[in-house]
């Protein structure tokens, strides 16, 4: 052995002050009889007596001394804990970005981090814990769409006039995207940053002078073609849509590239109330539940396809995807009725072509489609036998949906509370009704009595199995795991991605679900009418803030370290790297 050997370096960054120097010999001599754990063993040794302790205990021993302290702060240590504690394997949603410039990928939540990266595994383990039990700090985000103003509606026909009043949220790297559903002769899109800068960018009509609303919002989910640039879309109650080019660096720098006006208003063009955009790409569905396509390739919006269901109904969710160069998937979960006046929910996937070398004509058209439904139900006369194999999945119908999300793995329905009988749709459909007839209502109405046929505050999940074509059994699924309980009173709004559902209640609260453990962590119980003292919402009784919270519908979207919320009370981000 040398007159002086030092220790290996630990794993790679970040790394804590290399450790002294080891000699046997030389000035340590005098210290040979005062032998330390830290003496008689190497690195190497420790950090393997150090890889059996749980984290907590990790966590102390930092406090035993200096070189302890380094040791615990091991990357390969931490990278082995969350591994085996956050690291199952899962599917990534699809609702983010693609190699963006940013750095941001598919909605890279904590737990899914690709292993061979050099990361922080300590902060990793840190902020999927804090997601896990709820930890996290809020703060109010200034965007100038504040609700907190809105005074309680004082019957259920000014609550019906609110009743599309919404904030459409949407994050792009570590920039905020927001935009009201306010009637606005110039409807505004504000773009706001980490430091609390705002930029706005209008989104008026070339068609109209009168006020118009903003119906949706969508981001572009391809690579960026130049450096810190992503194009928005933002859709108009008069059929019109404006694609924007938006700098997430410098938002000021962002700038609108198109308008696209139709031919004329229908019902297919207006109101748009959901949209996915991957470009050339765009994906639109209205109210009525036309699915219409778009391709967008040259700067230019040509309409290739429209599809039309009378037995899908919002509320809807959409997630678009690329699993090859010619080939776009987009998968939809929305509400199906059952007999006789109740919902569930469905699913469709829809394989779209879009290889260069094929008819101009056929490009961006539907080349496949496979549905299936959660309650199956016989086709004619039921029997006992036939009846007792459905019981259980009959038993999930719900009176109303106030959501449903997917992110191509995992289905979620939150049921909402059943209208009163003089609110309820008719059961009557022809074939030129609006779908909207006889999709669930809206959620808006001062009390909230549960259905016998469901708990109001239990999620339904479900997996969705969707084989390769290609398979001989190669039929789609819907199947139920189970029910989420914990938060109380009924969902306003779902957010789903990468196996992580975030809920927004009617009544404020939010909670996170873990869909692969089937684990929740309520984050906020809500705001307490009694805490506010100062500001308009004192004198409120808590059945008027109801009234109001179901006025407006809310709004919530999250990533990787936040979840951004807008309701009745403004918009809120609750932030997990702490």
């Amino acid at each position: 052995m040398s007159a002086e050997r030092s220790k290996r370096p630990l794993s790679p960054a970040p790394l804590p002050p290399p450790k002294r120097l080891h000699s046997p010999g030389g000035s340590h001599r005098s210290h040979q009889n005062q032998s330390t754990f830290d003496s008689l063993l190497y690195d190497e040794l420790i950090l393997v007596i150090f890889s059996y302790l749980p984290w907590a205990d990790l966590c102390t021993v930092q406090r035993t001394n200096r070189n302890w302290a380094r040791l615990a702060l091991d990357n390969q240590l931490w990278k082995n804990l969350y591994l085996s504690e956050y690291g199952r394997p899962r599917l990534r949603g699809v609702r983010g970005f693609i190699g963006r410039a940013d750095g941001r990928e598919v909605r890279p939540l904590p737990g899914r981090a690709r292993s061979e990266d050099v990361k922080d595994w300590k902060w990793m383990f840190r902020i999927s814990s804090n997601w896990r039990t709820g930890r996290c700090s809020v703060e109010n985000l200034h965007t100038g769409l504040d609700y907190s103003a809105l005074h309680p509606p004082a019957t259920s026909g000014q609550a019906d006039n609110l009743l599309d009043e919404q904030t459409f949220l949407l994050l792009a790297g570590d920039m905020t995207i927001s935009a009201s559903s306010r009637p606005s002769t110039a409807p505004r899109i504000t773009l706001a940053s980490p430091a609390h800068e705002t930029h706005t960018i209008r989104s008026p009509s070339a068609r109209t002078s009168d006020p118009i609303r903003i119906t949706a919002l969508a981001l572009d989910q391809s690579p960026p073609s130049t450096a810190h640039r992503i194009r928005l879309i933002s859709f108009l109650s008069t059929g019109e849509f404006s694609i924007f080019n938006v700098d997430h660096h410098t938002p000021a720098h962002s700038s609108r590239l198109l308008t696209y006006v139709p031919t004329s208003r229908s019902t297919r063009t207006a109101p748009i109330i959901q949209a996915v955009y991957h470009h050339p790409l765009l994906v639109t569905l209205s109210k009525s539940f036309q699915l219409s396509l778009y391709d967008l390739s040259d700067d230019k919006v040509v309409h290739t396809q429209t599809l039309t269901s009378f037995t899908s109904h919002p509320p809807s969710s959409l997630v678009l995807s690329a699993p090859s160069p010619s080939t776009y998937k987009l998968v939809l979960a929305y509400a199906i009725p059952v007999y006789p006046s109740h919902w569930s929910v469905g699913a469709t996937e829809l394989l779209i072509s879009s290889s260069v070398s094929m008819d101009v004509a056929a490009r961006m058209t539907v080349a496949a489609s496979r549905t299936t439904r959660a309650i199956d139900v016989p086709q004619g006369w039921i029997d006992e036998n036939k009846l007792r194999l459905i019981r259980e999945q009959w038993a999930r119908k719900v009176a109303r949906v106030a959501d449903t999300q997917t992110d191509g793995k995992w289905v979620v329905l939150a049921p909402g509370d059943p209208l009163p009988a003089s609110r309820a749709a008719s059961p009557t459909l022809s074939a030129s009704s609006s779908s909207s007839s006889l999709s669930p209502p809206p959620s808006s109405q001062s009390t909230f009595t549960s259905s016998s046929m469901h708990t109001a505050s239990a999620l339904q999940l479900y997996r969705l199995h969707l084989p390769a074509s290609s398979s001989p059994t190669a039929v789609p699924k819907l199947t139920f795991v189970r029910s989420l309980h914990g938060q109380i009173g009924p969902v306003s709004a779902l957010a789903l991605a990468d196996g992580r559902c975030v809920s927004l209640g009617v009544n404020g609260s939010i909670w996170v679900w873990d869909l692969e453990g089937g684990t929740g962590a309520e984050v906020s119980g809500g705001v307490e009418i009694e805490s506010v003292e100062d500001g308009e919402h004192a004198s409120w009784s808590e059945d008027e803030r109801l009234r109001s919270a179901a006025a407006v519908k809310g709004t919530v979207v999250f990533d990787e370290r936040r979840i951004i919320s807008s309701d009745v009370d403004g918009v809120r981000v609750w932030r997990f790297d702490v």
